[in-house]
Protein backbone atom coordinates (compact mmCIF):
# COMPACT_ATOMS: atom_id res chain seq x y z
CA UNK A 1 0.00 0.00 0.00
CA UNK A 2 1.37 3.39 -0.97
CA UNK A 3 2.00 5.85 1.86
CA UNK A 4 1.57 9.56 1.12
CA UNK A 5 2.95 12.40 3.25
CA UNK A 6 0.64 15.43 3.04
CA UNK A 7 1.99 18.69 4.47
CA UNK A 8 -0.11 21.71 5.50
CA UNK A 9 1.56 23.53 8.35
CA UNK A 10 -0.27 26.76 9.19
CA UNK A 11 -3.56 27.27 11.00
CA UNK A 12 -5.48 24.90 13.25
CA UNK A 13 -5.38 21.61 11.34
CA UNK A 14 -7.28 18.79 13.02
CA UNK A 15 -9.54 15.85 12.32
CA UNK A 16 -12.34 18.19 13.43
CA UNK A 17 -10.94 21.59 12.44
CA UNK A 18 -11.85 24.80 14.25
CA UNK A 19 -12.85 26.63 11.08
CA UNK A 20 -12.91 30.39 11.41
CA UNK A 21 -9.82 30.56 13.60
CA UNK A 22 -6.84 32.49 12.18
CA UNK A 23 -5.48 30.96 8.94
CA UNK A 24 -8.03 28.15 9.23
CA UNK A 25 -10.43 28.09 6.32
CA UNK A 26 -10.77 26.71 2.81
CA UNK A 27 -7.28 25.26 2.57
CA UNK A 28 -7.75 23.21 5.75
CA UNK A 29 -11.05 21.85 4.40
CA UNK A 30 -9.37 21.06 1.07
CA UNK A 31 -6.50 19.14 2.65
CA UNK A 32 -8.67 17.18 5.08
CA UNK A 33 -11.21 16.19 2.44
CA UNK A 34 -8.48 14.99 0.08
CA UNK A 35 -6.77 13.03 2.84
CA UNK A 36 -10.07 11.37 3.74
CA UNK A 37 -10.79 10.42 0.12
CA UNK A 38 -7.23 9.17 -0.42
CA UNK A 39 -7.67 6.88 2.60
CA UNK A 40 -10.99 5.57 1.21
CA UNK A 41 -9.24 4.84 -2.08
CA UNK A 42 -6.60 2.69 -0.37
CA UNK A 43 -3.68 5.05 0.34
CA UNK A 44 -1.99 5.37 3.72
CA UNK A 45 -1.92 9.06 4.62
CA UNK A 46 -0.03 11.08 7.21
CA UNK A 47 -1.14 14.72 7.26
CA UNK A 48 1.74 16.57 8.90
CA UNK A 49 1.11 19.96 10.48
CA UNK A 50 2.41 22.12 13.33
CA UNK A 51 1.93 21.22 17.00
CA UNK A 52 1.31 24.25 19.23
CA UNK A 53 -0.79 25.37 22.20
CA UNK A 54 -2.15 22.21 23.86
CA UNK A 55 -2.71 20.08 20.76
CA UNK A 56 -2.03 16.31 20.88
CA UNK A 57 0.63 14.77 18.67
CA UNK A 58 -1.88 12.64 16.72
CA UNK A 59 -5.48 12.66 15.60
CA UNK A 60 -6.35 9.16 14.36
CA UNK A 61 -9.03 9.62 11.72
CA UNK A 62 -9.24 6.05 10.42
CA UNK A 63 -7.00 3.03 9.78
CA UNK A 64 -5.39 4.71 6.79
CA UNK A 65 -5.31 8.36 7.83
CA UNK A 66 -3.91 10.30 10.77
CA UNK A 67 -3.06 13.94 11.49
CA UNK A 68 0.53 14.11 12.83
CA UNK A 69 1.64 17.29 14.58
CA UNK A 70 5.32 18.17 14.70
CA UNK A 71 6.40 20.80 17.28
CA UNK A 72 8.36 23.78 15.96
CA UNK A 73 8.40 27.52 16.59
CA UNK A 74 7.29 27.30 20.22
CA UNK A 75 3.84 26.91 21.76
CA UNK A 76 2.07 30.02 20.46
CA UNK A 77 0.11 30.47 17.23
CA UNK A 78 2.22 31.72 14.31
CA UNK A 79 0.50 33.48 11.40
CA UNK A 80 1.32 32.05 7.98
CA UNK A 81 3.22 35.19 6.91
CA UNK A 82 5.78 34.51 9.67
CA UNK A 83 6.34 30.80 9.03
CA UNK A 84 9.58 31.62 7.16
CA UNK A 85 11.52 31.81 10.42
CA UNK A 86 10.70 28.33 11.68
CA UNK A 87 10.59 25.98 8.70
CA UNK A 88 14.13 24.66 9.27
CA UNK A 89 12.98 23.47 12.69
CA UNK A 90 10.05 21.66 11.10
CA UNK A 91 12.32 19.89 8.62
CA UNK A 92 14.82 18.81 11.29
CA UNK A 93 12.20 17.69 13.80
CA UNK A 94 10.16 15.77 11.25
CA UNK A 95 13.10 13.97 9.70
CA UNK A 96 14.35 13.00 13.17
CA UNK A 97 10.94 11.42 13.85
CA UNK A 98 10.99 9.60 10.50
CA UNK A 99 14.48 8.19 11.10
CA UNK A 100 13.51 7.08 14.60
CA UNK A 101 10.26 5.36 13.59
CA UNK A 102 11.49 3.96 10.27
CA UNK A 103 8.43 5.17 8.34
CA UNK A 104 8.85 5.11 4.57
CA UNK A 105 6.86 7.37 2.26
CA UNK A 106 6.29 7.10 -1.48
CA UNK A 107 5.52 10.76 -2.15
CA UNK A 108 5.21 14.20 -0.52
CA UNK A 109 2.14 16.30 -1.36
CA UNK A 110 2.48 19.84 0.05
CA UNK A 111 0.10 22.81 0.31
CA UNK A 112 0.91 26.54 0.26
CA UNK A 113 4.42 27.95 0.01
CA UNK A 114 5.39 27.28 3.65
CA UNK A 115 4.73 23.54 3.51
CA UNK A 116 6.00 23.52 -0.09
CA UNK A 117 9.42 24.83 0.90
CA UNK A 118 9.70 22.37 3.81
CA UNK A 119 8.21 19.55 1.70
CA UNK A 120 10.79 20.02 -1.04
CA UNK A 121 13.66 19.75 1.44
CA UNK A 122 12.09 16.66 3.02
CA UNK A 123 11.46 15.02 -0.37
CA UNK A 124 15.08 15.59 -1.35
CA UNK A 125 16.31 14.11 1.92
CA UNK A 126 14.02 11.07 1.61
CA UNK A 127 14.66 10.78 -2.15
CA UNK A 128 10.96 10.64 -3.07
CA UNK A 129 8.80 12.66 -5.50
CA UNK A 130 7.22 15.94 -4.42
CA UNK A 131 3.90 17.32 -5.72
CA UNK A 132 2.77 20.80 -4.68
CA UNK A 133 -0.48 22.80 -4.68
CA UNK A 134 0.07 26.56 -4.18
CA UNK A 135 -3.51 27.58 -3.19
CA UNK A 136 -2.45 31.20 -3.69
CA UNK A 137 0.58 32.82 -5.32
CA UNK A 138 2.72 35.54 -3.77
CA UNK A 139 3.00 37.54 -6.99
CA UNK A 140 -0.75 37.48 -7.54
CA UNK A 141 -1.48 38.54 -3.97
CA UNK A 142 1.17 41.29 -4.09
CA UNK A 143 -0.21 42.69 -7.35
CA UNK A 144 -3.77 42.68 -6.04
CA UNK A 145 -2.85 44.42 -2.79
CA UNK A 146 -0.41 46.88 -4.36
CA UNK A 147 -2.86 49.76 -4.65
CA UNK A 148 -4.04 49.54 -1.05
CA UNK A 149 -0.78 49.47 0.92
CA UNK A 150 2.38 51.50 1.24
CA UNK A 151 5.09 49.23 -0.26
CA UNK A 152 7.19 49.23 2.93
CA UNK A 153 4.17 48.50 5.11
CA UNK A 154 3.04 45.75 2.73
CA UNK A 155 6.44 44.09 2.84
CA UNK A 156 6.55 44.27 6.64
CA UNK A 157 3.14 42.59 6.91
CA UNK A 158 3.32 39.99 4.12
CA UNK A 159 7.06 39.49 3.50
CA UNK A 160 6.43 39.04 -0.21
CA UNK A 161 10.08 39.26 -1.28
CA UNK A 162 11.10 36.20 0.72
CA UNK A 163 7.85 34.35 -0.01
CA UNK A 164 8.14 34.79 -3.78
CA UNK A 165 11.78 33.71 -3.73
CA UNK A 166 10.87 30.52 -1.85
CA UNK A 167 7.87 29.90 -4.10
CA UNK A 168 10.11 30.07 -7.16
CA UNK A 169 12.44 27.50 -5.61
CA UNK A 170 9.54 25.14 -4.84
CA UNK A 171 7.93 25.41 -8.26
CA UNK A 172 11.24 24.85 -10.03
CA UNK A 173 12.44 21.94 -7.90
CA UNK A 174 9.30 19.89 -7.19
CA UNK A 175 8.26 17.13 -9.57
CA UNK A 176 4.82 18.51 -10.34
CA UNK A 177 2.53 21.45 -9.53
CA UNK A 178 -1.24 21.00 -9.24
CA UNK A 179 -2.86 24.41 -9.68
CA UNK A 180 -6.48 24.98 -8.73
CA UNK A 181 -7.40 27.46 -11.49
CA UNK A 182 -6.46 28.40 -15.06
CA UNK A 183 -5.17 31.88 -14.07
CA UNK A 184 -2.78 30.19 -11.65
CA UNK A 185 -1.45 28.05 -14.51
CA UNK A 186 -0.71 31.14 -16.62
CA UNK A 187 1.04 32.93 -13.76
CA UNK A 188 3.08 29.84 -12.86
CA UNK A 189 4.26 29.50 -16.45
CA UNK A 190 4.81 33.18 -17.24
CA UNK A 191 6.18 34.51 -13.94
CA UNK A 192 7.60 31.46 -12.14
CA UNK A 193 8.98 29.72 -15.27
CA UNK A 194 7.15 26.44 -14.60
CA UNK A 195 7.30 24.05 -17.55
CA UNK A 196 4.10 23.07 -19.36
CA UNK A 197 4.91 19.42 -18.67
CA UNK A 198 5.20 20.02 -14.92
CA UNK A 199 1.82 21.61 -14.18
CA UNK A 200 -1.88 20.91 -14.55
CA UNK A 201 -5.11 22.33 -13.15
CA UNK A 202 -7.35 20.26 -10.88
CA UNK A 203 -9.98 22.35 -9.06
CA UNK A 204 -10.87 21.93 -5.39
CA UNK A 205 -13.84 19.79 -4.46
CA UNK A 206 -16.77 19.90 -2.07
CA UNK A 207 -18.57 17.27 -0.03
CA UNK A 208 -21.43 16.34 -2.33
CA UNK A 209 -23.08 14.38 0.51
CA UNK A 210 -23.38 17.47 2.73
CA UNK A 211 -24.11 20.24 0.28
CA UNK A 212 -27.32 19.77 -1.69
CA UNK A 213 -30.62 21.62 -2.19
CA UNK A 214 -33.71 21.03 -0.05
CA UNK A 215 -37.40 21.43 -0.82
CA UNK A 216 -39.00 24.87 -0.44
CA UNK A 217 -40.89 23.87 2.72
CA UNK A 218 -37.71 22.58 4.35
CA UNK A 219 -35.84 25.78 3.42
CA UNK A 220 -38.60 27.82 5.08
CA UNK A 221 -38.31 25.77 8.28
CA UNK A 222 -34.54 26.22 8.27
CA UNK A 223 -34.89 30.01 7.86
CA UNK A 224 -37.20 30.11 10.86
CA UNK A 225 -34.82 27.97 12.93
CA UNK A 226 -31.76 30.09 12.12
CA UNK A 227 -33.56 33.46 12.16
CA UNK A 228 -33.23 34.25 8.45
CA UNK A 229 -35.79 36.32 6.55
CA UNK A 230 -37.10 35.98 3.00
CA UNK A 231 -34.66 38.45 1.37
CA UNK A 232 -31.43 37.76 3.25
CA UNK A 233 -28.01 37.80 1.62
CA UNK A 234 -25.34 35.65 3.28
CA UNK A 235 -21.61 36.40 3.46
CA UNK A 236 -19.40 33.88 5.18
CA UNK A 237 -15.65 33.62 5.70
CA UNK A 238 -12.54 34.43 7.63
CA UNK A 239 -11.82 38.00 8.75
CA UNK A 240 -9.07 38.75 6.24
CA UNK A 241 -8.39 41.80 4.07
CA UNK A 242 -8.34 39.86 0.79
CA UNK A 243 -11.88 38.56 1.49
CA UNK A 244 -13.23 42.04 0.71
CA UNK A 245 -15.87 42.17 3.44
CA UNK A 246 -15.49 45.97 3.50
CA UNK A 247 -16.21 46.07 -0.23
CA UNK A 248 -19.39 44.10 0.38
CA UNK A 249 -20.49 46.62 3.03
CA UNK A 250 -19.91 49.45 0.52
CA UNK A 251 -22.22 47.70 -1.97
CA UNK A 252 -25.12 47.55 0.49
CA UNK A 253 -26.58 51.03 -0.13
CA UNK A 254 -27.20 49.98 -3.74
CA UNK A 255 -28.70 46.64 -2.69
CA UNK A 256 -31.02 48.26 -0.15
CA UNK A 257 -32.08 50.97 -2.60
CA UNK A 258 -33.15 48.28 -5.08
CA UNK A 259 -34.52 45.82 -2.50
CA UNK A 260 -35.52 47.75 0.66
CA UNK A 261 -36.54 44.59 2.55
CA UNK A 262 -33.12 42.91 2.04
CA UNK A 263 -30.66 42.30 4.85
CA UNK A 264 -27.08 41.06 5.07
CA UNK A 265 -26.33 38.12 7.35
CA UNK A 266 -22.59 38.49 7.98
CA UNK A 267 -21.05 35.27 9.33
CA UNK A 268 -17.56 36.71 9.43
CA UNK A 269 -14.62 36.04 11.72
CA UNK A 270 -14.33 34.32 15.07
CA UNK A 271 -15.16 35.21 18.66
CA UNK A 272 -11.87 33.67 19.77
CA UNK A 273 -9.52 35.94 17.82
CA UNK A 274 -8.79 39.49 18.97
CA UNK A 275 -7.67 40.34 15.44
CA UNK A 276 -11.00 39.09 14.07
CA UNK A 277 -12.95 41.06 16.68
CA UNK A 278 -11.08 44.22 15.75
CA UNK A 279 -11.74 43.59 12.04
CA UNK A 280 -15.46 43.09 12.64
CA UNK A 281 -15.62 46.29 14.72
CA UNK A 282 -14.07 48.17 11.79
CA UNK A 283 -16.70 46.70 9.46
CA UNK A 284 -19.44 47.75 11.88
CA UNK A 285 -18.03 51.30 11.96
CA UNK A 286 -18.03 51.37 8.15
CA UNK A 287 -21.65 50.15 8.08
CA UNK A 288 -22.63 52.85 10.58
CA UNK A 289 -20.94 55.54 8.46
CA UNK A 290 -22.82 54.32 5.36
CA UNK A 291 -26.14 54.20 7.19
CA UNK A 292 -26.71 50.46 6.69
CA UNK A 293 -25.87 49.03 10.11
CA UNK A 294 -29.53 48.43 11.00
CA UNK A 295 -29.83 45.97 8.10
CA UNK A 296 -26.86 43.78 8.99
CA UNK A 297 -27.11 40.73 11.27
CA UNK A 298 -23.70 39.76 12.64
CA UNK A 299 -23.45 36.01 13.20
CA UNK A 300 -19.66 35.64 13.45
CA UNK A 301 -18.52 32.02 13.24
CA UNK A 302 -20.98 29.41 11.95
CA UNK A 303 -20.62 25.90 13.47
CA UNK A 304 -19.59 23.42 10.81
CA UNK A 305 -22.67 21.27 11.38
CA UNK A 306 -24.90 24.27 10.50
CA UNK A 307 -22.94 25.41 7.45
CA UNK A 308 -25.01 23.71 4.75
CA UNK A 309 -28.24 24.94 6.36
CA UNK A 310 -26.97 28.54 6.39
CA UNK A 311 -26.35 28.30 2.66
CA UNK A 312 -29.87 26.91 2.19
CA UNK A 313 -31.41 29.68 4.30
CA UNK A 314 -29.97 32.52 2.22
CA UNK A 315 -31.68 33.82 -0.90
CA UNK A 316 -28.30 35.00 -2.25
CA UNK A 317 -24.72 34.14 -1.32
CA UNK A 318 -22.00 36.79 -1.72
CA UNK A 319 -18.31 36.18 -2.40
CA UNK A 320 -16.76 39.65 -2.55
CA UNK A 321 -13.04 38.89 -2.38
CA UNK A 322 -10.44 41.33 -3.67
CA UNK A 323 -8.77 38.19 -5.01
CA UNK A 324 -9.69 34.55 -4.48
CA UNK A 325 -7.59 31.63 -5.74
CA UNK A 326 -10.74 29.56 -5.98
CA UNK A 327 -13.68 30.24 -3.65
CA UNK A 328 -14.76 27.00 -2.01
CA UNK A 329 -17.60 28.64 -0.06
CA UNK A 330 -19.15 29.77 -3.34
CA UNK A 331 -19.08 26.21 -4.72
CA UNK A 332 -20.68 24.92 -1.50
CA UNK A 333 -23.41 27.56 -1.63
CA UNK A 334 -24.11 26.77 -5.30
CA UNK A 335 -24.32 23.06 -4.48
CA UNK A 336 -27.06 23.92 -1.99
CA UNK A 337 -29.04 25.64 -4.74
CA UNK A 338 -28.41 29.19 -3.53
CA UNK A 339 -27.92 31.85 -6.25
CA UNK A 340 -24.37 33.14 -5.82
CA UNK A 341 -22.60 36.37 -6.75
CA UNK A 342 -18.90 35.71 -7.30
CA UNK A 343 -15.97 38.11 -7.57
CA UNK A 344 -14.41 38.58 -10.99
CA UNK A 345 -11.01 38.54 -9.26
CA UNK A 346 -10.61 34.81 -8.82
CA UNK A 347 -10.36 31.35 -10.25
CA UNK A 348 -14.09 30.74 -10.62
CA UNK A 349 -14.36 33.63 -13.08
CA UNK A 350 -13.12 31.45 -15.96
CA UNK A 351 -15.30 28.47 -15.05
CA UNK A 352 -18.70 30.06 -14.50
CA UNK A 353 -21.21 30.76 -17.27
CA UNK A 354 -22.47 34.20 -16.22
CA UNK A 355 -26.20 34.29 -15.68
CA UNK A 356 -26.57 30.53 -15.93
CA UNK A 357 -24.72 28.98 -12.97
CA UNK A 358 -23.95 32.16 -11.01
CA UNK A 359 -23.58 35.92 -11.30
CA UNK A 360 -20.26 37.75 -11.48
CA UNK A 361 -19.31 41.29 -10.42
CA UNK A 362 -16.34 43.42 -9.40
CA UNK A 363 -16.61 44.16 -5.66
CA UNK A 364 -14.34 47.17 -6.16
CA UNK A 365 -17.31 48.78 -7.96
CA UNK A 366 -19.98 48.88 -5.24
CA UNK A 367 -22.88 49.88 -7.49
CA UNK A 368 -22.12 46.99 -9.84
CA UNK A 369 -21.75 44.47 -7.02
CA UNK A 370 -24.83 45.69 -5.15
CA UNK A 371 -26.91 45.47 -8.33
CA UNK A 372 -25.89 41.86 -8.89
CA UNK A 373 -26.83 41.01 -5.29
CA UNK A 374 -30.25 42.54 -5.89
CA UNK A 375 -30.88 40.74 -9.17
CA UNK A 376 -31.92 37.29 -7.76
CA UNK A 377 -34.13 39.03 -5.17
CA UNK A 378 -35.89 41.08 -7.83
CA UNK A 379 -36.43 38.20 -10.27
CA UNK A 380 -37.37 34.99 -8.41
CA UNK A 381 -37.82 32.84 -11.53
CA UNK A 382 -34.36 33.73 -12.80
CA UNK A 383 -32.99 33.10 -9.30
CA UNK A 384 -34.59 29.64 -9.33
CA UNK A 385 -32.95 28.78 -12.65
CA UNK A 386 -29.55 30.02 -11.49
CA UNK A 387 -29.91 28.00 -8.28
CA UNK A 388 -30.72 24.77 -10.12
CA UNK A 389 -28.01 25.20 -12.76
CA UNK A 390 -25.48 26.20 -10.12
CA UNK A 391 -26.19 23.08 -8.06
CA UNK A 392 -25.87 20.83 -11.11
CA UNK A 393 -22.61 22.51 -12.13
CA UNK A 394 -21.11 22.36 -8.64
CA UNK A 395 -21.98 18.78 -7.83
CA UNK A 396 -20.96 17.33 -11.20
CA UNK A 397 -17.62 19.13 -11.38
CA UNK A 398 -16.42 19.36 -7.81
CA UNK A 399 -17.26 16.16 -5.90
CA UNK A 400 -14.28 15.23 -3.71
CA UNK A 401 -13.93 11.57 -4.72
CA UNK A 402 -13.52 12.46 -8.39
CA UNK A 403 -11.04 15.21 -7.53
CA UNK A 404 -9.02 12.78 -5.38
CA UNK A 405 -8.89 10.23 -8.18
CA UNK A 406 -7.59 12.86 -10.59
CA UNK A 407 -4.83 13.82 -8.15
CA UNK A 408 -3.86 10.17 -7.58
CA UNK A 409 -3.47 9.88 -11.36
CA UNK A 410 -0.75 12.53 -11.04
CA UNK A 411 0.94 10.68 -8.17
CA UNK A 412 1.05 7.22 -9.71
CA UNK A 413 3.47 7.77 -12.65
CA UNK A 414 5.84 9.73 -10.39
CA UNK A 415 5.88 6.92 -7.82
CA UNK A 416 6.28 4.25 -10.53
CA UNK A 417 9.11 6.13 -12.17
CA UNK A 418 10.96 6.54 -8.87
CA UNK A 419 10.59 2.84 -8.03
CA UNK A 420 11.87 1.84 -11.47
CA UNK A 421 14.94 4.04 -10.98
CA UNK A 422 15.51 2.56 -7.53
CA UNK A 423 15.48 -0.97 -8.96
Amino acid sequence: MQRILIMSVHGYVAAEPELGKPDTGGQVVYVLELANRFSRLGLKVDLVTRQFEDQPEFDIVNENFRVWRIPFGGKKFIRKEDMHDYLDQLITNFLAKVRTTGIRYDLVYSHYWDAGWAGQKIAEDLDIPHVHTPHSLGLWKKNNLGGDFDPVEMENIYRFEERIRKEYFVYQMCNYVIATTLPQIELLKNSYDVLDTHVTVIPPGMDENRFSPVMTEEASRLRERHCFLEHDVLALGRMAYNKGHDLLIKSLPTLFELVPQARLVAAIGSNESEQDKQGVEELKALAEALGVSDKIVWKLYVPDEDLADYYRCAKVFALSSRYEPFGMVAIEAMACGTPTVITVHGGLFDLINFGKQALLADPNRPIEYGTMLAFPLLYPEIAKRIGVEGAIFSRRNFGWTGIAQRIISVFEPLIRSKKLLAN
